[in-house]
């Protein structure tokens, strides 16, 4: 059984590149990344470009079977995002193939996102507009208002790291990446969600000041002052990492 779909308003030139899994297999590209079940290329068509994620398999054993393969959650998730009005990389077309109800390849092509860039590369050179107050508190309260729309759905990122934000020249920010982002509730959606802050502190507490950190909470969770639950929730995001950096 094979499953492909292309998004609406494709130009013929796209429809054509993107026809099914086999095409979409066949395609040359710049190689971005590559892991045991995934690659990344980068193309181009039509003008513009376009990340094309491959998936060769789902895990070993019953993970072929059982569960959503990580190429449906990925397309799946980004969807999510459109629908809650979260910025990111807009979707062209998925599908995935199985044979016997086993997994056995499925792909995800997104909209390159012109003239972004992500947020851990910025740290990694120190760039200028993390010393840019301004910047930085538009881009904090983008971010809060994203994280707090995911966990209000009882959604976590579940890998909401520097790498998988992206800003461009505007400030302007988007998020991305989030195969393995899920539905949780009660206790575990609770550790999930201060995990999703401990992952974003994790690089801001060596780049950014205390106070820009504390506002970035504020903002997540939309007040001016911190009660008692806030301060047992700070204590627990500070504390997630330890001993395992």
């Amino acid at each position: 059984m094979s499953e492909w779909r292309l998004t609406e308003g494709a130009s013929p030139a796209l429809a054509a590149a993107f026809a099914d899994l086999d095409a979409v297999f066949a395609l040359p590209g710049e190689h971005i990344t590559r892991d045991p079940l995934s690659e990344v290329v980068r193309v181009e068509c039509d003008g513009r470009r376009y990340y094309v994620k491959r998936y060769h398999g789902a895990g070993k054993g019953l993970r072929r079977f059982i569960g959503r393969p990580r190429v449906k959650a990925e397309w799946q998730n980004l969807k999510y995002f459109a629908k809650w009005g979260i910025p990111s990389a807009p979707v062209v077309a998925y599908g995935l193939e199985r044979k016997a109800g086993a997994f056995v390849r499925g792909a995800l092509i997104t909209r390159e996102l012109a003239g972004t860039e992500d947020m851990a590369q910025l740290a990694l050179r120190d760039d200028a507009c993390l010393r840019d107050r301004a910047w930085v508190d538009g881009v904090s309260r983008q971010l809060a208002l994203a994280t707090r729309t995911l966990h209000e759905q009882h959604f976590t990122h579940n890998d909401l790291k520097w790498r998988n934000l992206l800003v461009n020249g505007q400030g302007e920010l988007f998020l991305i990446d989030c195969p393995t982002g899920s539905f949780w509730w009660g206790p575990l959606l609770r550790y999930r969600i201060i995990k999703d802050l401990a992952c974003l502190d994790k690089v801001a507490k060596y780049k950014l000041s205390r106070s820009q950190r504390l506002r970035f909470y504020l903002q997540y969770r939309g007040r001016q002052r911190l009660d008692g639950c806030d301060k047992n929730s700070i204590r627990q995001i500070v504390k997630f990492f330890e001993g395992r950096e």
